[in-house]
């Protein structure tokens, strides 16, 4: 009986090493004429010490984006997600994937066989790798050489890792919501005149908010002159901006992990936190006070601010929410408006400021004259 059980236990061996669905060691590097796809959950890049995924991410029903995510045990879909390719154009689940072309080209291909990304990368004579560096940065290279063609640093969506610069031909974008992935109405860039600034920018108005627009430049903070505009954070937790805008996080040292985002209440937050298993927590924010962070509560509504319990939204009297789940929506009038002037009623609010949602602006100008004028 031993002879039948060696050979038994040696085909066994045999066809587990040759098996497709065998267990292999993650790479960090996807090779020309080979893909990533949705329906295999082993199709992951893991960077070389563990840090960073790279994969599909699910962001809805039947919903997917090509992201890097630092690697997290049993986070589910509440991965810390710090680039999408494909944000604002979902793929669904089955047969969409990520495949590089033997021309150096990397592209996303959704099951219409449409192209939904690509990084339009000029062909190389030479042979052609996708790497995920430990530092959250994926890119394309030639083997021969090591010259890099493209890279996700390059193309950031709401968050910075440290080292990664921002410069004046890109900017951080929020997302729409904490759920929805989407790009939103808030943005970290370098103004023309070299200044970096936070823009609400929405379908009906666009406003900056910080820094403060009533000071002068000089007297707020920053510097015209340089118009080199590029600013990054290194992982000790020093900011460091061409305008001459620098912080120091109050928790400066080698923390395991950090990033710096623009997050979908508008607020320019660092974080941090000491490992995986540990919640990130906020080390600095550019903005202390979340109402005047322009849009958060939407047209025709108001912001309260509670130290206790945080911030509130409310509609105007006569107005109700468009969506209490979204206050971004802002409120609409509870009834029909009237078309005759002697049905209108006014009503003074005190200590407000409507961030670019105002008619207009007409300074002395008394109540009825701008009754007058409505």
């Amino acid at each position: 009986m031993a002879v039948p059980f060696f050979f038994l236990y040696l085909l066994l061996l045999l066809s587990v090493l040759s098996s497709p669905f065998s267990s292999a060691a993650p790479s960090d590097t996807l090779s020309e004429g080979s893909s990533l796809s949705i329906e295999n959950t082993n199709d992951v890049l893991i960077s070389q010490g563990g840090i960073f995924s790279a994969g599909f991410f699910p962001v809805g029903d039947n919903a997917y984006c090509f992201t890097i995510w630092f690697t997290e045990p049993f986070c589910d879909n509440n991965c810390s997600v710090i680039w999408m390719a494909n944000r604002d154009q979902p793929v669904n689940g089955k047969k969409s994937k990520l495949s590089l072309l033997h021309s150096g080209d990397l592209l996303l291909i959704d099951a219409g066989r449409s192209i939904v990304w690509a990084t339009n990368t000029a062909p190389s004579q030479f042979s052609i790798k996708l790497h995920l560096h430990d530092n959250g940065n994926l890119f394309l290279y030639e083997k021969e050489g090591g010259r890099v063609l493209w890279q996700s640093f390059d193309h950031p969506t709401d968050t910075l890792l440290p080292q990664q610069p921002l410069t004046k031909d890109r900017q951080l974008v929020s997302s729409r919501s904490r759920s929805n992935y989407s790009s939103g109405f808030y943005k970290l860039y370098f103004d023309s005149d070299n200044v970096l600034r936070l823009r609400y920018d929405s379908p009906e108005t666009s406003s900056i908010y910080w820094p403060n627009t009533w000071l002068l430049t000089w007297d707020g903070r920053g510097s015209t002159f340089n118009s080199s505009r590029i600013a990054f954070f290194d992982s000790l937790g020093n900011f460091t901006s061409s305008d001459d805008f620098t912080f120091t996080s109050p928790d400066y040292g080698m923390r395991v992990q950090r990033i710096l985002k623009i997050d979908c209440d508008g607020n320019l937050r660092l974080y941090s936190r000491e490992n995986v298993r540990n919640k990130w927590i906020v080390s600095w924010q550019a903005m202390s006070q979340p109402c005047r962070i322009h849009g958060i509560c939407g047209p025709n509504s108001m912001c309260n601010y509670v130290p206790s319990s945080g911030r509130r939204c409310s509609c105007l009297p006569g107005y109700k929410a468009k969506d209490y789940s979204d206050w971004s929506l802002g409120c609409e009038p509870e009834l029909n408006r009237s078309c005759s002037g002697d049905e209108i009623s006014y009503l003074k609010l005190s200590n407000v400021e409507f961030f670019g949602y105002e008619y207009g602006f007409f300074p002395n100008y008394t109540t009825q004259m701008c009754e007058d004028l409505c």
